[in-house]
């Protein structure tokens, strides 16, 4: 049991290895290509103002004005090279405090989807090669996989903002809400809390050490989360 343990810390220590970030890539332009990133990010966010004024979407929850919002936002974005946006969105919610609670368990639902669906087929594959492996076992794994990232990836989701705006009231149903919360996502962290989770659900199965290796492997691969 101490020889597993052993065996799970180590993967642990190379998965961080792996994602440590890459020196940040605006500190490698020239003056010239920094000018013209400034630039893009200017028009960028002119161009989200507009698109949230005419579509009429307000920040929600926050004495902040959307466009202090923004700014912030990408200002967090461009911290770190493993910051990505992810987004949490719920429709037809009423109270403001239900709407922000259903964008997070939407992001949270989302991500853990997304990060089963990239190791699902593979790992499936590679243990059914494995004629000793009972299937209830594989479909143990990969569930219990999926259901611990998501209590994994709620502690790596950093809420930066939400907007809302009213879908108005029709005869014989009431004026409801959409919200969208905009979430910060460490990459590295969240490759961190993907292998804590696939070391969770190996526990719990009867999945050999020498197809755990190969398993961390997928599931330490990024992806995409757009």
């Amino acid at each position: 049991m101490s020889y597993i343990k052993n065996f799970f810390r180590i993967l642990l220590a190379a998965a961080l290895l792996l994602t440590v970030a890459p020196q940040d890539a605006a500190a490698q332009l020239t003056k010239k290509q920094q000018r013209q990133l400034q630039k893009e990010r200017n028009k960028q966010y002119k161009s989200k103002i507009k698109e949230y004024k005419k579509g009429k979407w307000q920040l929600g929850a926050s004495s902040r004005t959307i466009e202090v919002a923004l700014l912030e936002h990408y200002a967090k974005l461009a911290e770190d090279d493993n910051n990505v946006e992810f987004i949490g969105e719920v429709s037809q919610c009423q109270s403001i405090n239900v709407c922000r609670q259903f964008a997070l368990n939407n992001a949270v639902n989302r991500y853990a989807t997304l990060a089963s669906g990239n190791v699902k087929g593979r790992i499936e594959s590679m243990l059914r090669a494995d004629a000793n492996l009972p299937q209830v076992e594989i479909d143990k794994f990969i569930a219990g996989y999926e259901n611990l990232v998501q209590a994994e990836v709620g502690s790596v989701l950093t809420e930066s903002y939400s907007i809302v705006r009213e879908t108005p009231a029709t005869r014989g149903a009431p004026a409801t809400r959409e919200y969208k919360t905009f979430f910060i996502l460490n990459e590295e962290k969240a490759g961190a809390a993907r292998m804590r989770a696939m070391e969770r659900s190996l526990r719990e199965t009867q999945i050999a050490v020498r197809e755990a290796e190969e398993i961390s492997r997928f599931v330490n691969e990024g992806f995409k989360v757009d």
